[in-house]
């Protein structure tokens, strides 16, 4: 049964350009169901040349189990990889206790909103 005839929220992923940042904004819930979209559009992004920095946008996701953790372990080893610098904005609730409860806090460039993030990207540090 889908997610959806099961009253399960999807994720849902959008992908901007800022500068040379690529923002991935994702919305619902990191885990089997969520993983082919997300996926799908990271394929995308692999294919175009490599940006300074990739930025997960994780404000508006409500659960990520370990499939979801597992993925953003993959999304990290690529961008090291490809000499970009992946950071995580919108850490709050569900994600910030996940990173913690994980031990994966310190693993991560983290912060808690997309601005503090873009802030981040601009200055190049």
């Amino acid at each position: 049964m889908s997610p959806e005839a099961m009253g399960r929220p999807l994720l849902v992923v959008s992908c901007g350009l800022f500068s040379d940042t690529v923002v991935v904004r994702l919305s619902g819930e990191i885990d089997a169901y969520g993983l082919a979209p997300l996926r799908e559009h990271l394929r995308r992004v692999w294919e175009l040349p490599p940006t300074s920095f990739l930025i997960l946008d994780l404000r508006e996701v409500g659960f990520c189990d370990s499939m979801g953790m597992n993925e953003l372990l993959d999304i990290m080893h690529r961008c090291e990889a490809r000499d970009t610098r992946l950071l995580l904005g919108g850490v709050q609730g569900v994600m910030a206790r996940v990173l913690s409860i994980t031990g994966l806090r310190n693993a991560f460039e983290v912060f808690g909103t997309l601005d503090e993030a873009l802030r981040r990207a601009a200055v190049r540090a």
